[in-house]
């Protein structure tokens, strides 16, 4: 093995042979003595990469990267974007897979539960760090061998809306409201006033639909169709195609919107693109509303449970929300059962003479 200076280049470089293959890399630096360390290290890679069969290191980010390269077709590809960040917030991307081990992950958890973060968005990211060094592993690379945290996700009570709630918010996202701080409705801005109606539009929708929020946010008018009163909803998260049919409110709604529409999208934003996600008064709205423990999911669990309390079964709801897998669905079985068990008592009342 020898050290060699370019004359083109400050930095020395190394190069010898091994089986027949002459391997020369530059060591990224100028000082002899640091030189040959990196040296060595290169050496020692490429023998265990050439000679044993056996991969240089990856490092976290380059596992994870290469886990989402690998996924940019599916639906959940967006979610894992954002899962890579949040773990490279809090493990160091140059970290080789050698060197993640369990406790690496127990500090991540440990962080993020701190962080007020939900155990089941903590379980996900973990999940996705964990496949991708299991991938690496598949594929040839070096990794150390995890045991992956346990998280335990309460089966909390499912919130959902009781109609007098639904009332209380849609009050405090009525575009003609009053309030301290709020010009009356011939004194607002147009674009303010235009961004009240989408948020209260979007709720109403929302409630109707079932579907998720990027779904409504985000539709184009070529998914509605108000002549036979149905929207070609294109699920992503999930990769399929649900056709819901309209309520009279949401056909009112989206009558109104198509008689002033400018552009493609249902809900744009001020440039004329889709919406996105902007739900900071609307959040607003489910404070002032006393809903402090609500979300925008709770409008998908509040339409679902209103489906299930009036006679559908929790396999016909799965079609009607866009759900890939029935034990997503499964969360509303024991509102199933219990309309199950009431008309059971309808039927023995009816045929003892009751």
């Amino acid at each position: 093995m020898s050290l060699v200076k370019r004359p083109n280049s400050k930095f020395w470089y190394v190069q010898f042979q091994i089986k027949n293959r002459t391997i020369v890399r530059s060591t990224r630096t100028g000082d002899r003595k640091v030189a040959e360390r990196v040296a060595a290290k290169i050496r020692s890679e490429a023998h265990l990469e050439i000679i044993e069969g056996r991969k240089k290191p990856l490092t976290v980010e380059e596992a994870l990267d290469r886990y989402i390269s690998a996924r940019v077709a599916t639906p959940n590809h967006r979610n894992l974007l954002g899962h890579r960040r949040r773990i490279l917030c809090e493990i160091r991307g140059s970290l080789p897979l050698t060197s993640l081990t369990s406790c690496v992950l127990e500090d991540f958890r440990r962080k993020r539960i701190s962080q007020g973060i939900a155990p089941q968005t903590v379980k996900h990211a973990l999940n996705y760090l964990v496949a991708a060094v299991k991938a690496a592993r598949k594929d040839g690379y070096a990794c150390a061998d995890l045991d992956p945290p346990q998280i335990r996700i309460s089966n909390r009570r499912l919130r959902y809306l009781s109609p007098e709630e639904e009332r209380r918010l849609l009050v405090e996202l009525d575009p003609d409201r009053e309030c301290p701080g709020l010009a009356s409705r011939d004194n607002r801005n147009p674009e303010r006033q235009r961004w009240i109606q989408d948020n209260y539009d979007l709720i109403v929708m929302l409630l109707d639909t079932g579907a998720r929020y990027g779904e409504i946010a985000n539709m184009h008018w070529r998914q509605v169709d108000l002549v036979n009163r149905c929207i070609n909803l294109w699920r992503q998260k999930v990769g399929n195609v649900s056709v819901l049919f309209m309520t009279d409110r949401v056909v009112t709604i989206l009558n109104r919107r198509a008689s002033t529409r400018d552009g493609d999208f249902v809900f744009p934003n001020r440039r004329g693109g889709a919406r996105g996600y902007s739900s900071v008064a609307i959040r607003k709205a489910f404070r002032r509303a006393g809903l402090h423990d609500c979300t925008i999911h709770t409008l998908r669990h509040t339409h679902a449970t209103r489906l299930i309390q009036n006679g559908l079964s929790v396999y016909e709801v799965r079609e009607v929300l866009g759900y890939g897998d029935i034990k997503t669905t499964m969360r509303y079985a024991h509102l199933e059962k219990a309309t199950v068990l009431k008309k059971a008592r309808d039927v023995i009342q009816q045929l003892s003479g009751g």
